[in-house]
This record gives structure tokens, C-alpha cells and sequence, in this order.
């Protein structure tokens, strides 16, 4: 069972640590002067995430801990398991006539092909 991580914004704030880095990419000296990339650590998971795709340090931020309790919840999340079907007897005895009509084609492409060359 996965372990629980509150996704709420105080405990993220709590939990993760944050640096700010200079993103790279097109926009030229705004964007590579000015320290707006952002970049979240989830400490007790480990979980990392950045935002680098407004001009603004603070628009950066918010996406970021978005990101990071989106990405939290999908770690959280409890997937049922699968139950193992069986094809149908209909489908079985589709397929089986599908494999014979292959073969027979392929038998008659063989035996004009030996034909053909003496």
C-alpha cells in the first residue's frame, strides 16, 4: 500500500524544499538574467518537479506545487487490481478460422509460386 502524503499547499510548503535556477530556452535576456525557474523537492518522498514556463518567479511557483500535489496524488493513488478474463468461445473460434483462411492462402500462394518455376 502506497504511504500518504498530505497534498494540501501548507504541507507542501512544509515538506519541500525550494530553489529558484535560470531557466533556459527562448526569451532572451529577461529570461536568462533572472532567476525564475522553480524547482520543488518533496523531502519525505523524493519527488521532484520545476516550472520554467513564465516569465514570473511567483507564476512558477504556483504551477510548481500544482504539479507536485498532482503528482503526489497519482503516486497515492490505490489502482484495483486486474481480473484475469478468458476469451469467449465465439472469439476462440473466430480466431482459429482466421488462422486457417491464413493458411490456406499462404498454401496456395506456394503451390502457383513451385508452378511457375519449373
Amino acid at each position: 500500500m502506497p504511504e500518504f502524503y498530505p497534498t494540501d499547499r501548507a504541507s507542501l510548503e512544509r515538506d519541500s524544499d525550494m530553489e529558484f535556477f535560470i531557466a533556459s530556452g527562448p526569451g532572451g535576456q529577461r529570461r536568462n538574467k533572472v532567476e525564475t525557474g522553480v524547482r520543488l523537492v518533496h523531502r519525505p518522498s523524493g519527488v521532484t518537479v520545476t516550472a520554467t514556463e513564465r516569465r514570473s518567479q511567483h507564476a512558477n511557483r504556483e504551477m510548481a506545487f500544482e504539479r507536485m500535489a498532482a503528482r503526489l496524488r497519482e503516486l497515492q493513488r490505490v489502482s484495483e487490481p486486474r481480473r484475469p478474463t478468458r476469451p469467449t468461445a465465439a472469439s476462440r473460434v473466430r480466431r482459429l478460422a482466421a488462422k486457417r483462411r491464413a493458411s490456406l492462402l499462404k498454401r496456395q500462394r506456394s503451390a502457383q509460386s513451385s508452378d511457375d518455376n519449373p
